[in-house]
């Protein structure tokens, strides 16, 4: 009994160390830690390695890209994506600027990095026969650019790459896991939708029986991104991936046209309709923000519109986001700043405030316009002792119009900001110059459109101490006036903000010479005061000479970068604390603050509809 005891416990122990054996087997085989154990010696090997990467063509067709190469390709460089599972495929031909010799430059240090290059330049001729401008696409073109991508996608094919990817060249890919992110939705051809400054974009939701845009209700939701995911739609261009291992992608054409194509000969629409009858539905995905793009000039539009757009949309990408980085291969533009004809430019911003700081540094770099940074003041930073010295006093009867509160901290500061200019610009006898807060963004066309509004107040003798070129409109109910004789402009009514305006010498001697310390109320508010257009006449009558000549560009140069409640909105006047008593938060009800929200809409009957237009106007206008 004793003996067979002994042997039941020797079976026990064995089994249950066989049991724990086989258990850390099965943990490390789940776990895929080191090598797999067999249970002989023999049996025992190493973990599967992951998959390459598939093999993609990206093909860039360029052409008088010298302003977009050194973002564009920054942007292609930092896709993350191996560098060596790509191919590029290149083309530049009918230039008149720096664009083959920079994309030259370019491939010679980027080409031991990816995969393969094909490089396609062309230097001759520098325009084509039908063509009256670089802007233009007579059939001549559309013909060449059709034959410059079928040969990308031939020469795909041939290379057994994997996907084709189409990106103009002055499309910025700002995810840079767009490759990795439209290769996972698994479409024959799919785009991410690109960001602009409109309602454009790179797909449509609608097309007539003639193959042209049709306006649907879909658009818009999908633009604006209310619907996401990944959408069926009868068109993308611009930027887009084919997915080369589908079968019915050897049905895909960009030229010849397909033998019953009878709509317009045009490279998007004739690619749209060998989809279609190769049975190859498009996408647009919107999941997520990928990029950005210049909404398209008019054939009339010049090269330099064609850059100065191209910089706005590089300026909106850095309102919100990371800033652009070049091509670490290509040197740094010259950049020629100027005052663009002021006596000065004033920068405001708080120290402490260094990202709008870098951020407007930026900004103005890439315009070339020199500016003097000013050292706001910080209200929250001064006690009542300082504020005292200064002799500051309060309107009486002042009550912030939509909260019934005083003065805030963070407005008394402001104020002072700009007094403090005001002060120098009549110190250093500045005849024109130009104000700027630091939290503004500005509009397509920004520097020329400002230097010939100043050009034609000074050459038409206009009589003016200060002009908007940013600012909130308070009076919607009728329209402004009209200046004669001078493109996009009209005599300002009660207004709100103080992101920029010009002021003349004689300007800020009539606000200096108001004495406004002695009776301050917010910085958007005297002014109105100062032009005598105040709704509230108790404020005005405190203030005897209201003779400022006020007058705002229209349409407008510059706009907010956030307004109340959006990310990233924040309010260094209004979220403080009352100016004379620390203890007592500003901190109010964002949803009521109507200060700050954006523009009201103005009804029909009041929009300066009279007001003489600029063709950059016009310009701007086209692209929306």
């Amino acid at each position: 009994m004793a003996v067979a005891n002994a042997t039941f416990h020797h079976v026990s122990l064995s089994s249950a160390v066989f049991r724990l054996v086989w258990f850390v087997w099965m943990l490390l085989s789940v776990l895929n830690i080191g090598a797999v154990l067999g249970y002989f010696h023999e049996e025992r090997w190493s973990p599967e390695s992951p998959l390459l990467a598939p093999r993609v063509v990206i093909a860039l067709i360029c052409r008088n890209s010298e302003h977009s190469l050194p973002y564009f390709l920054g942007a292609i460089e930092r896709l993350n994506y191996p560098k060596d599972r790509i191919a590029l495929w290149v083309a530049t031909d009918h230039n008149t600027d720096n664009t083959t010799y920079m994309l030259r430059d370019w491939l010679i240090n980027v080409q031991k990095l990816y995969h393969y290059v094909e490089w396609r330049p062309k230097e001759e001729p520098r325009a084509y026969p039908d063509e009256e401008g670089p802007k233009q696409w007579p059939n001549s073109r559309y013909a060449h650019v059709m034959r410059l991508r079928q040969a990308a996608l031939e020469s795909a094919r041939d290379m057994w790459a994997d996907y084709l990817m189409i990106v103009d060249c002055d499309n910025l890919l700002t995810n840079r896991d767009v490759l990795w992110k439209m290769i996972k939705e698994n479409k024959t051809i799919i785009a991410p939708m690109l960001e602009s400054r409109a309602a454009y974009s790179n797909f449509w939701c609608g097309m007539s029986s003639q193959g042209y845009y049709k306006r649907t209700p879909a658009y818009i939701p999908m633009r604006k991104q209310v619907r996401k995911g990944c959408f069926a739609v009868p068109m993308v261009h611009s930027t887009f991936l084919i997915d080369l291992r589908k079968e019915a992608s050897r049905l895909l054409a960009f030229h010849p046209p397909h033998p019953d194509y009878s709509w317009a000969f045009d490279d998007i629409i004739v690619f749209a309709f060998s989809a279609r009858m190769a049975e190859v539905q498009m996408f647009i995905c919107n999941r997520e923000t990928y990029g950005y793009f210049p909404v398209p000039l008019r054939s009339h539009n010049t090269l330099e519109d064609e850059a100065d757009s191209f910089i706005h949309s590089v300026l909106e990408v850095n309102v919100r986001n990371p800033p652009l980085a070049r091509s670490r291969y290509l040197p740094a533009p010259i950049k020629k700043p100027n005052k663009m004809g002021f006596d000065e430019v004033f920068l405001i911003n708080l120290q402490r405030r260094t990202d709008r700081r870098e951020r407007m540094l930026r900004a103005l770099r890439e315009q070339e316009i020199d500016c003097k940074i000013v050292a706001a003041v910080d209200g929250k930073a001064m006690n009542v002792s300082e504020v005292n010295a200064l002799g500051i006093h309060m309107l009486p009867g002042y009550s912030d119009p939509y909260h019934g509160r005083p003065l805030t901290k963070g407005e008394l500061g402001c104020f002072l900001s700009h007094y403090n200019i005001w002060k120098e610009i009549v110190e250093r006898g500045l005849k024109a110059s130009l104000v700027m807060e630091d939290d503004l963004r500005f509009e397509v066309f920004f520097k020329r459109r400002l230097k010939n509004l100043l050009s034609e107040v000074q050459s038409e003798g206009l009589d003016w101490d200060l002009i908007y070129i940013g600012r909130k409109r308070m009076q919607v109910d009728r329209p402004e006036k009209a200046v004669p004789n001078i493109h996009n402009l009209v005599e300002a009514d009660y207004s709100y903000w103080t992101l920029g305006y010009m002021i003349s010498l004689q300007g800020a001697k009539k606000l200096m010479n108001a004495e406004p310390l002695s009776k301050m109320l917010p910085v958007d508010e005297f002014l109105p005061v100062m032009f005598n257009k105040h709704p509230v006449s108790d404020y005005m009558e405190q203030f005897e000479n209201r003779n400022l000549k006020a007058f705002s560009a229209e349409p407008l140069l510059v706009y907010p970068t956030h307004y109340t409640g959006e990310p990233g909105y924040i309010s260094d006047t209004e979220t403080s604390t009352v100016w004379d008593n620390e203890s007592v938060r500003t901190d109010w009800d964002r949803k009521r603050s109507r200060k700050t929200h954006e523009q009201a809409e103005i009804s029909s009957e009041a929009q300066n509809s009279d007001v003489l237009q600029s063709p950059l106007d016009s310009t701007a206008r086209d692209e929306l």
